[in-house]
């Protein structure tokens, strides 16, 4: 659902409406640099499954003893802990000024079904012409949200590593808080940003 301006929020725009000589056309500019910057899901890293790191097996059968016998209890125990770092891409064009990004709510969608939310951790910022990383922590139980045995369930995570012969749905919905002379301003709406299809 599209997010709206807070209350102080409006109060800050409200201000720059009354008083556009004292630091309107800063803080537009802050809020203009910010909507040039072009986010995007960049990859998924760190993928791990009841422990067992996902990066090094390609499918289900590639579990050894230990770790198959780890998934299973935790299928038993209805317990599904997954853990990722989720790779934002922001590219600042060269002829946009340095934006500051504040803060960055996120909500994580898996297979179209929202999951976890949480937030940025600390400010970034974005210089002109430059590309920054901005890695996301992420952690759920994924029982909480799906379905199945351990083998649906580790198929999943390969997946969201991209393993080829797997392929798992993932949008982050974003929305920024952009620094301004009159304090931070959040977006009116939240970025809808969805991973290139990987895996398959």
């Amino acid at each position: 659902m599209p997010g709206r301006f807070s209350a102080r929020s409006l109060r800050r725009l409200a201000l720059l409406l009354l008083f556009p000589a004292l630091s309107g056309c800063a803080t537009l500019q802050g809020l203009f640099a910010l909507q040039q910057v072009d986010f995007s899901l960049d990859r998924v890293a760190q993928v791990r499954i009841a422990g067992v790191e996902v990066e090094r097996i390609h499918r289900y059968e590639d579990l050894g003893a230990a770790d198959a016998a780890r998934v299973l209890q935790a299928v038993a125990a209805r317990q599904m802990p997954l853990s990722l770092t989720l790779h934002v891409s922001a590219d600042n064009p060269a002829d946009n000024p340095q934006a500051q990004l504040m803060e960055m709510d996120w909500t994580l969608l898996l297979e179209d079904r929202e999951t976890v939310s949480g937030d940025l951790g600390e400010a970034v910022r974005i210089p002109s012409g430059e590309r920054v990383d901005i890695p996301l922590q992420v952690q759920l139980d994924l029982l909480e949200f799906f379905d199945g045995g351990a083998r649906e369930l580790v198929n999943l995570a390969l997946g969201l590593a991209g393993r080829e012969g797997h392929a798992t749905d993932l949008t982050l919905r974003a929305t920024p808080t952009v620094d301004t002379p009159l304090g931070p301003i959040r977006y009116p709406r939240p970025l809808t940003l969805v991973r290139q299809e990987v895996g398959g």
